[in-house]
């Protein structure tokens, strides 16, 4: 009976990769930067697991005997998007990015997606959630046009009020836009994303949907489903794994509730993979360049793990990482190009230091060697670091 439980703090880097210029990111540090500007971050679990043996952290303090392993990581797949973050965690590598469009998307484009949803749009900009809703809300209301925008990242997002377009008819636009977009123009996600209110006070509702590509090949959670594992998915992973590898799945886009998820979902399983993603540090925080709100969101976070590790078995891997960072410092609301930290708790043993990790998929390597799960070809694992 051997169960692997990794916690991914979305946005969550531990300092800028060696290209990091090549991204426009010279500079981010997701979390040393944000604990510099607050004063100093107080986070006692994660510094008992060593956090602070990973890079200097303002208020973080580096201790003698970390209770677990620890290390960061880099990414290997070009880009810094959530899709390619998370499949490299679990054993796939791109060789290509996604394209992605700061210009807005090509006219045929647009056209096609007109045409197939017979309305006409607005926008076509690489924009902010908030603001583009803010700025285009009300004509949106006025000429019933839905709202299509862009980021940094490779998304073709289309922003509807719920009182123009129910949510069915949003998520219809969105499968069309999802079965157009292929080829060249084969961007990672199609993202749904409703909002409500009354101008001067449109805010977005927690309905959004991601509507991704598959994998191109078997990542570890289809290999552990196709063995026989349970794998329950907490958070948005399913729809970063476009709805496939996993045997249940909950969802939500609140990071108090999925810690509640995953302490259900360990007494719901005593072997296999529970996966959980935390999304607010990326979609509230991050994005929005919220510093407060990311200090509060990792003081309650760091209390959530903690709960966690005190339900933890004598068989029992649990990992904490990240999948790209968003530095909630930096002038930019997307997200950086970032080294991702590492810690691998097991009962009852001391952690050793893990090193920088060339790739995302040791980490998948090693819930592989751990559970016996053959088809892993990339990474190299450190399971003997984390049972020694």
């Amino acid at each position: 009976m051997k169960r692997a439980i990794v916690l991914i703090l979305d946005g969550v880097g531990i300092g800028e990769l060696p290209d990091a210029a090549k991204y426009g990111d010279q500079g981010s540090n997701t979390l040393g930067n944000l604990a510099q500007s607050c004063g100093g971050l107080k986070l006692p679990i994660l510094e008992k697991l060593g956090l602070g043996n990973i890079a200097p952290i303002n208020g973080i303090e580096a201790i003698d005997t970390p209770l677990a392993s620890y290390g960061k990581m880099a990414e290997r797949s070009p880009g810094k998007d959530s899709i390619s973050g998370h499949w490299e965690l679990f054993g796939v590598i791109l060789d290509k990015p996604f394209p992605t469009f700061p210009n807005g998307f090509p006219d045929k484009i647009i056209s096609e997606f007109e045409t197939k949803i017979h309305h006409r749009i607005l926008g076509n900009i690489a924009a902010s959630g908030t603001e583009i809703i803010k700025k285009l809300g009300d004509e949106h209301i006025a000429t019933k046009r839905p709202i299509v925008y862009t980021s940094a990242d490779s998304v073709f997002q289309i922003a509807c009020h719920i009182d123009v377009f129910d949510l069915e008819k949003l998520y219809e636009f969105c499968e069309i836009a999802r079965a157009m977009l292929n080829g060249e123009n084969r961007v990672g996600r199609v993202i749904a994303r409703p909002f409500t209110g009354k101008p001067n006070g449109f805010y977005r509702t927690s309905d959004r949907r991601d509507f991704s590509v598959p994998p191109p090949e078997p990542t570890l959670l289809d290999l552990a489903k196709n063995k026989g594992f349970e794998v329950i998915v907490i958070g948005k992973i399913d729809d970063l794994f476009a709805h496939q590898g996993y045997t249940k799945s909950y969802h939500s886009i609140n990071d108090l509730e999925c810690v509640e998820l995953t302490l259900q979902a360990m007494d719901e399983i005593n072997d296999g993979l529970i996966i959980v993603n935390f999304i607010q540090f990326d979609m509230d925080w991050g994005h929005r360049n919220n510093i407060e709100g990311f200090k509060q969101g990792l003081i309650e976070i760091d209390q959530g793990i903690g709960r966690i590790i005190e339900k933890i078995n004598e068989n029992d891997l649990l990992f904490i990482t990240a999948d790209h960072g968003n530095d909630p410092t930096t002038a930019s609301t997307d997200h950086s190009r970032e080294y991702v930290p590492i810690l691998g708790l097991s009962a009852n043993r001391c952690g050793t230091n893990l090193g920088i990790r060339k790739t995302f998929s040791d980490l998948a390597k090693t819930i592989a060697c751990y559970l016996d799960i053959e088809g892993i070809k990339n990474g190299q694992d450190f399971l003997d670091a984390c049972l020694a």
